[in-house]
């Protein structure tokens, strides 16, 4: 007894000594903050855990969305046993250690077992193989973490085996929430501005919200009490000053970035992109506009123009700041010193601008003609199919008389757009 006493009087020390993050961890699926459709009320990975069904699983996600937070969930509700390993200091002498507890628990209590494996990138392929026999027995139920695609760091064969979550980065609202939760822990207050600044640098990252609120409450307290976080503790312990940057700011600045990229203006589109970075601007927000511009302003100009910065956009959600400022940059100068081009815009109006206004039906020799009776109907009857023709193009008409005529694509001669305006005459000349 007076060790068990002293085992619960220490577990307490270690709680009340732990880091905030680590404090607020939630203890119900209810408490749990973010990754709604994954935890929400009759989503899958809630389903799972509520009823003890859960399979081996891999929660593949950017730092402080909760992967954690979910596995010790998992050792609160679980009939199972549960075990945690380390990637980063487990050994395969370790994992065979568990494996061989795990056969013992189960032919002795007939109990099954979970093995919580964080950073699971981190084992290597003779780790991964050490852990597949019992994985795909069912002796273990594993549950490993990633802050990596396990689609390059897991073996082939144990994903297969394993379902995969993707936990996305908390939304403002979701860190607002945690940071409330951690100032009610702390017995403290902040000001909104502070809250703000905390809110835009934790990138979606609860864990480290709640680390800069833990320094800020520190600094806060020197002052004495009531404890009240200022803006300038959240700079200190941040350390980066926050840039006023208001609901008209937002749109000023985003107009200059896109019109200094338009303008063919590669330093000033990087000047206004780190002001946006600075400023804890979304950066799905600038790729999304990114690729917005490679289409409405580079357009034909430069084909590539779009994969560009297609590829900066799936950098943010699969890299992930900081690093992707990079990619992101990467992009603004590809963009900003492409040759530019709008008739792909405006081509597009004029099209919407006579469907609304003109409609038209369908062609009959261009109607689906693959269904029995079509042809009586006439559907397909007169079609010139292009492959027929040693030039792989038939002129014909595509469109309803009504806008038959009317030319909506005008090519420029700036960059490939030319060689499209080259490859269009062509067809004319050949008609």
């Amino acid at each position: 007894m007076p060790d068990d006493l002293f085992s619960a009087s220490a577990a307490d020390r270690l709680e009340r000594q732990s880091p905030l993050a680590a404090r607020l961890r939630p203890r119900t699926l209810d408490e749990v903050v973010g990754q709604r459709h994954l935890l929400g009320p009759g989503k899958p990975l809630r389903a799972l855990i509520e009823h003890d069904r859960l399979s081996s699983v891999i929660l593949w996600g950017p730092p402080g969305t909760g992967k954690t937070s979910v596995a010790q969930l998992l050792a609160r509700t679980t009939e199972k046993a549960f075990v945690q390993l380390s990637a980063v200091t487990a050994s395969v002498k370790d994992v065979r250690a568990e494996i061989a507890r795990a056969e013992q628990r189960l032919g002795e209590r007939g109990q099954g077992t979970i093995l919580f494996l964080d950073e699971v990138h981190r084992f290597n392929k003779a780790q991964q193989d050490a852990l597949l026999p019992s994985v795909e027995s069912g002796l273990l139920i594993l549950v490993g973490a990633t802050t990596e695609n396990p689609f390059f760091e897991v073996n082939p064969p144990l994903l297969s085996r394993s379902t995969m979550f993707r936990l996305e980065p908390l939304e403002d609202d979701d860190v607002s929430e945690l940071l409330r939760r951690g100032l009610e822990m702390e017995g403290a207050s902040a000001q909104s501005e502070a809250l703000a600044h905390l809110i835009a640098r934790a990138d979606g990252d609860g864990r480290h919200a709640l680390m800069s609120l833990e320094v800020s409450v520190a600094l806060a307290a020197d002052r004495g009490r009531p404890i009240v976080v200022e803006l300038d503790d959240a700079e200190a312990a941040l350390g980066t000053r926050a840039l006023r940057y208001g609901r008209d700011e937002h749109y000023d600045i985003i107009s200059a970035f896109i019109k200094s990229i338009r303008g063919s203006d590669p330093d000033a589109g990087l000047y206004w992109l780190a002001r946006m970075l600075d400023a804890g601007e979304d950066a799905r927000f600038v790729a999304r506009r990114l690729v917005i511009l490679a289409s409405e302003d580079v357009g034909m100009a430069d084909p590539r123009a779009l994969l560009m910065a297609d590829a900066a956009a799936r950098a943010v959600e699969f890299v992930g700041l900081p690093e992707a400022q990079l990619n992101l940059a990467h992009a603004v100068v590809y963009l900003a010193t492409a040759p530019k081009s709008n008739r792909v815009t405006t081509a597009l109006s004029a099209a919407q601008s006579d469907v609304r206004t003109l409609g038209g039906e369908v062609p009959s020799h261009l109607r689906d003609a693959h269904y029995r009776g079509a042809e009586k109907l006439g559907h397909g009857v007169g079609y010139d199919y292009p492959h027929d023709d040693p030039r792989g193009w038939v002129p014909q008409q595509h469109r309803p008389p009504e806008v038959d005529e009317h030319v909506y694509y005008e090519p420029t001669s700036h960059g490939f757009e030319s060689i499209v305006a080259d490859r269009m005459n062509r067809n004319d000349d050949s008609q």
